[in-house]
């Protein structure tokens, strides 16, 4: 089946270090248990759409290693399409995430793979027909770039954040950031986003996520309360889960502004499942549990 969603992302090993806070600058702490296992945003993205129903595929770069069968173990259990994905010279990426008590993480991530990812003519023609590209900024910018200018309909979460151009962000139908990154990219006053992009959702946490397009006020979407295990994969479970959405309100080949509002929505209650359990891909909701959540908070 062709792919309706198409991720072009990066995929990591986690190593996963629960504390009881993350450590100030010069500060050393005590661990508990290391975890390892498959995660990294491109990966979590691509998940998350698969799980939630969309038909996905991934353009990512994997070492040759333990932890490139590992992440193609997981994607591909998972049901993203690897026919697109490439093995490089380069060992697999890694992340090191400390999680605290309270659920909040800190990350440090060496690319490694991810930053040999190249586009060949398969992955363009891939990215070209789907409905739907998603792709961050774990891997090299004019990948990103060259993806978003092949792409019909381009979602770009701008993170980690980092300084964009006018030429990409040209290319960029839908902008997902959160506050900070917001504000990196149009200042302190989120609406000026719009003078860059047509649509941008930013997203704030438990808060939920506010929606902003040029032909509409700002609509704010509530988050949904629960008690927090891990945000690890929180922002990338929305990521997916919009995409998937997105692609299947599309079938008309257009994108309105009240189907962002559902798809934000329904982002919004995978990611609240997401926080309740701990790990990256291993706390992506099946489809089947949005659907329940989804109708005991808004049906």
């Amino acid at each position: 089946m062709r792919p309706e969603v198409v991720v072009v992302g990066s995929a990591n090993v986690d190593l996963v270090l629960p504390v009881q806070r993350i450590p100030r600058p010069g500060e050393t702490v005590l661990a508990g248990v290391m975890s390892r296992g498959p995660g990294g945003k491109g990966a979590n993205q691509a998940v998350a759409s698969a799980r939630a129903g969309a038909p996905t595929a991934m353009v990512v770069a994997l070492g040759a290693d333990d932890g490139g069968a590992l992440l193609r173990e997981a994607l591909g259990g998972s049901g993203v399409d690897l026919s697109l994905a490439t093995t490089s010279d380069a060992p697999t990426g890694t992340a090191i995430i400390t999680v605290e008590d309270s659920g909040e993480n800190s990350i440090v991530v060496a690319p490694g793979a991810n930053g040999e990812l190249t586009l060949s003519a398969d992955a363009l023609a891939a990215i070209g027909q789907a409905k739907i590209v998603l792709s961050q900024l774990e891997i090299p910018l004019p990948v990103v770039q060259q993806a978003a200018a092949a792409a019909a309909y381009f979602i770009l979460n701008a993170a980690p954040a980092a300084d964009l151009s006018d030429e990409l962000l040209a290319e960029v139908d839908l902008l997902v950031v959160n506050e900070t990154e917001a504000e990196a990219i149009g200042g302190p006053d989120r609406s000026a986003l719009l003078k860059r992009v047509p649509a941008a959702i930013v997203t704030l946490g438990g808060e939920g996520a506010v929606v902003l397009t040029r032909d509409a006020d700002e609509i704010a979407v509530p988050g949904v309360p629960v008690d927090v295990v891990d945000t690890t994969a929180a922002g990338d479970t929305f990521c997916g889960v919009l995409a998937a959405a997105l692609a299947a309100a599309s079938a008309n080949d257009s994108i309105t502004g009240s189907d962002l509002t559902n798809a934000v929505r329904r982002a919004n209650v995978a990611a609240s499942l997401s926080v309740q359990a701990a790990g990256a891909i291993s706390s992506v909701p099946h489809g089947d549990a949005i659907d329940a959540r989804y109708a005991e908070v808004y049906l």
